[in-house]
């Protein structure tokens, strides 16, 4: 039989997606072999189809169990003769597994790097022909790898205590130039023959939004995914039990998955997921790798992830059907505090091998890696082609298929608006301090927060030298300024900002500095009430006005605390017929609308049941 063969009558395609093909050859050529190849591409095709015309066993190393399980599953349903060995069988399974993978009655068998050193597995690999050993997830090994485990390191001796070294062929999804280089050495691969397949996904939108509340634009976005399914990613277990919590108490079909879960109650939460028992699954980074579930339609990340290379990896799992699916990321500049917290701690308990300088190297990796993160969380430019360019690849500076490529962007001169914030940074070193974005953006806009007046920032000559501006504006131009590498947040200090050599000489006036900003512009509240004024009835917004000074009155505090004119005369324009509907007024945040949201959509039902038909 050929590889098409197998291909048809095991797997059932016609033929080769791109690259598979290609690495097909070289493995059956004798060649090691390196495919990196995105999430949903097929790589399991490329060393299973080889492993089923090879004369002796392939073993696949593999980080999971649940991947184990799912993949072996799949290949005994489509009549490949495939079995794993891991952790959760007892000795007789065991035993019973190295009997039948000994006898010749399994062509693919399935083991966690663990075991590979353990003298039972080891006995058994030197006296079983053994034709190809395959590394699944193969950046595990690299320590500069997103997801690096030590146990993968284990691989190289194993080769080498067999009696003839086999094939051996590596993959994975996601791996820069440095993880590539460090694959290949790890694993001793020959001469390799390495292909990269491409990391784009043309059918995923990739979108970053900024919201208020994160938990109302969670709410949001679900709603308008009603009976489709998905991912939500959190950072903690912590954020998993309460956006799971939410969920629940709106009648999503939500469920959970943490390491810190019993063992049998992931299991349970995770075949809910796959069986689509439940819709929505809401999990920190412990749940997805190798997770096959083809229709998942939308990945939301409720925290901005730590590298680019676990974002990708983790989106990916969206579309894997090929269907159009949406990678929408929720970014709050709390989420660099958090992640910053989070790779410091990773670092402390780290493994007794690793030595002090290699420590600090892998810190300041992090660091570096969570920096681009921020940049893609705060660019202008197109998303995918920012992903694309992470990772070595060329492609189009526009994509026209995400939300960077939908917002209509306009190039503004920001010079003096950036001097006056590197200025800012100035004069806070001249007195010994230095703050955060946020802290430097309340001085420059007159904020009178508790900080500023604890440590009388307020006398500063750069308190309030931004009026005009708004909070958001400021920290969009500290995000652009950091990028550009004019200030830089130091991570040993809380991300407080530093000026940089370059800035300094921006700030003297030395160059400009020009912007990208979304056109659409906030206009004066008078303006903005007066551009609603056409689409608003005038007895709707009465009758909304009437509702907010009872509101004021019962609550003791002015009407326009409630909400403002411009909010109700949003409000009287969109007449939401929901609690959903109504986040989407300008001025509702989760707090008012579970406030006084009811007596106000009554408000508006009422006026429609009166004014229908007229």
């Amino acid at each position: 039989m050929t590889a098409p063969d197998i291909l048809k009558q095991y797997f059932g395609y016609d033929s080769f997606r791109p690259g598979q093909d290609e690495l097909v050859r070289a493995i059956l050529s004798g060649r090691d072999t390196l495919g990196i190849m995105p999430t949903g591409a097929g790589k399991s095709i490329c060393y299973q189809v080889p492993a089923m015309l090879f004369p002796g066993l392939t073993l696949v190393i593999s980080p999971l169990i649940s991947l184990m399980k799912d993949q072996v599953g799949a290949l005994v349903e489509a009549g490949v003769p495939a079995a794993c060995i891991n952790s959760a069988m007892s000795a007789e399974e065991f035993r019973d597994a190295l009997y039948f993978a000994g006898r010749g009655q399994y062509k693919l068998l399935y083991v966690a790097p663990e075991r590979l050193t353990a003298p039972s597995f080891l006995e058994f690999a030197k006296r079983v022909p053994i034709s190809m050993v395959t590394v699944d997830e193969a950046h595990c090994i690299s320590q500069w790898g997103q997801d690096f485990r030590p146990s993968y390191l284990k691989i190289l001796d194993f080769l080498a205590e067999l009696p003839e070294r086999p094939l051996v062929s590596a993959f994975t999804a996601t791996a820069t130039a440095e993880v590539r280089d460090d694959i290949v050495q790890a694993l001793g691969l020959h001469e390799p023959f390495i292909k990269t397949t491409g990391f784009d996904r043309p059918n995923l939108y990739f979108a970053v939004k900024q919201p208020t509340s994160k938990g109302m634009k969670l709410l949001q976005l679900l709603n308008e995914r009603k009976d489709k399914s998905g991912i939500v990613y959190c950072s903690t277990r912590k954020n998993v039990e309460e956006i799971c919590d939410l969920l629940l108490s709106r009648g999503l079909p939500a469920t959970r998955y943490h390491a810190g879960l019993d063992p049998d109650e992931r299991r349970e939460n995770q075949d809910d997921f796959l069986y689509d028992r439940k819709t929505i699954m809401v999990a920190t980074n412990a749940f997805g790798m190798g997770i096959d579930k083809s229709n998942v339609s939308f990945v939301i990340h409720y925290n901005m992830p730590k590298n680019m290379e676990s974002y990708y990896q983790e989106a990916g799992r969206a579309g894997r059907d090929g269907q159009p699916a949406d990678c929408i990321l929720l970014y709050s500049g709390q989420d660099v505090r958090m992640t910053e917290f989070l790779i410091e701690r990773s670092h402390e308990a780290e493994d007794e091998t690793i030595d002090e300088a290699t420590r600090q190297q892998l810190i300041a990796r992090d660091r570096e890696r969570l920096r681009q993160m921020t940049f893609y969380c705060t660019t202008t430019e197109c998303l995918r082609h920012y992903i694309l360019r992470y990772f070595g690849e060329n492609s189009p500076l526009s994509c026209g298929h995400c939300s960077s490529c939908d917002t209509n962007f306009e190039e503004v001169d920001a010079t003096m608006d950036a001097r006056k914030i590197l200025s800012c940074v100035y004069r806070l070193d001249e007195r010994g301090r230095a703050f955060g974005k946020t802290v430097v953006s309340a001085i420059l806009t007159g904020s009178k927060n508790e900080k500023i007046t604890q440590f009388h920032l307020d006398t500063l000559s750069t308190y309030n030298i931004m009026p005009d501006s708004t909070a958001v504006y400021v920290r969009r131009l500290i995000d652009m300024l950091l990028e550009r590498g004019y200030l830089i947040a130091d991570p040993d200090r809380m991300n407080v900002l530093v000026l940089a050599r370059t800035g300094n000489a921006l700030m003297r006036g030395r160059g400009e500095f020009r912007v990208k900003l979304p056109k659409e512009k906030k206009p004066a509240a008078a303006k903005q009430y007066a551009a609603l004024a056409e689409d608003v009835d005038e007895k709707l917004f009465d009758a909304l006005r009437d509702v907010r000074t009872r509101l004021a009155a019962r609550a003791g505090v002015p009407p326009y605390v409630i909400f403002s004119n411009a909010t109700l005369a949003d409000m009287a324009a969109k007449q939401p017929s929901s609690e959903f509907d109504l986040l989407s007024v300008r001025g509702v945040g989760d707090a008012k609308a579970r406030r006084y949201g009811k007596e106000f959509l009554a408000a508006i039902q009422k006026y429609r049941d009166e004014n229908l038909g007229k």
